[in-house]
């Protein structure tokens, strides 16, 4: 019997409890039922405010347009990492190579771009600044340049106060983006047209060195028929031959490692190439007709050759780079806007009247609760100081 009176005696304290609890979750209801009146008007009110406020900013305009970047074909190396089949993921990811559209954006996003467009709009005086690098942060924060994973399109988007210029600068950015295409090799095949071109310019110098050393040399027409001009003859072009292959081999090795087939048949061509090579320089005849004369003539018909063969291939690289599409093509040309893209007022006053709305339903939930609580005239008292004393008043 006394073990069971404990348990009679606590039921009556729980249902007491339960009675309160529910009391209290209905003079909550109640309180919040009382304010919906005041909570909707105010909740309206703070919306229509907001989107009055909007009319005090300027309104802006978005203008975009949509380009197809130049498409590189796949080089030496891209075809020997897809012949790895599942793992060209992991040698792609080892060599990290990255997308070209990528790179396209980079270009579009950096520093030579900016200021282009800086200078040639004038948005230094637009914005008010007086440093270029706040120009730029501004800049940045009115264009957005993305590229499509899937259909390797870029899109360009500028924001601006005056359609107009939203437009031009949209526009602008395509015009840079083709200089900067012409200016810089990105793929493959304009890296083997600047590579030749610039071993061609060297011996075009070279060439005109020669000329004009043979041309003081004093030699009649009729020594130009004698024997050891065909002799000269051979041993330049083999030795020009000789420079060629070395050059060739080295264009593959920037894009291929030494074991690739390639890489080995010009390693082999280079090889017996030499051994003819070597093979004159030795014989008797060349020795023999080591006069001033043939020194000089054969340094001529060396770069002359030379020059020959990297015409040759000079114009097969600029033959690659035109089949690899340098053109940039313009998708969408960008548009007058006809309406403004920001501020979007009826997003602004929903979003200000459900937060305004929230948070007067909070306060009146949390003045129900202090209401309700069972706190002490003594305690309600004290509480009521806290606030006076944390501003010194109490």
């Amino acid at each position: 019997m006394t073990q069971g009176a404990p348990t009679t005696s606590s039921q009556p304290l729980d249902q007491a409890s339960v009675m309160a609890s529910e009391n209290s979750s209905l003079d909550v209801v109640l309180d919040l039922a009382r304010e919906a009146r005041k909570i909707v008007l105010g909740a309206l009110l703070a919306g229509g405010l907001a989107v009055g406020g909007t009319y005090l900013v300027s309104p802006t305009f978005t203008a975009s347009t949509v380009i197809l970047p130049p498409q590189q074909q796949q080089s030496l190396a891209a075809s020997a990492l897809s012949s790895l089949g599942a793992l060209a993921n992991l040698a792609g990811g080892a060599a990290g190579i990255r997308s070209s559209l990528d790179q396209y954006v980079a270009l579009l996003q950096g520093t030579t771009v900016s200021d282009r467009i800086i200078e040639r709009f004038k948005l230094d005086a637009v914005y008010d600044e007086d440093y270029r690098s706040n120009t730029r942060r501004e800049l940045a924060k009115n264009v957005r340049i993305s590229a499509g994973k899937r259909d390797g399109l870029i899109t360009i988007e500028v924001d601006d106060e005056k359609p107009e210029q939203a437009r031009d600068m949209a526009m602008a950015y395509v015009d840079e983006f083709r200089r900067m295409t012409a200016e810089l090799a990105i793929t493959e095949a304009q890296q083997r047209r600047v590579f030749f071109e610039n071993h061609l310019q060297a011996t075009k110098r070279k060439l005109a060195e020669a000329q004009a050393a043979l041309q003081g040399s004093g030699i009649s027409g009729g020594a130009l028929k004698a024997e050891p001009k065909a002799v000269a003859e051979g041993y330049a072009k083999l030795k020009a031959e000789y420079t060629a292959t070395q050059v060739r081999l080295q264009a593959l090795l920037s894009n291929l490692t030494s074991n690739a087939p390639e890489v080995q048949q010009q390693q082999s061509a280079l090889a017996a190439i030499k051994a003819q090579l070597d093979k004159l320089e030795g014989s008797a005849d060349v020795g023999a007709a080591s006069s001033d004369y043939i020194s000089k003539y054969r340094e001529f018909k060396y770069q002359e050759t030379l020059f020959e063969l990297f015409s040759r291939q000079y114009e097969l690289a600029r033959v690659d780079e035109s089949r690899e599409g340098g053109l940039v093509q313009v998708v969408d040309k960008a548009l007058l806007p006809d309406r403004k893209s920001r501020p979007k007022r009826a997003l602004i006053g929903v979003s200000v009247s459900l937060a305004v709305g929230v948070l007067l339903c909070i306060l009146v939930l949390l003045r129900s609760r202090w209401k309700h609580s069972s706190l002490t005239q003594d305690d309600r008292a004290k509480a009521a100081r806290i606030w006076p004393a944390m501003l010194g008043r109490g």
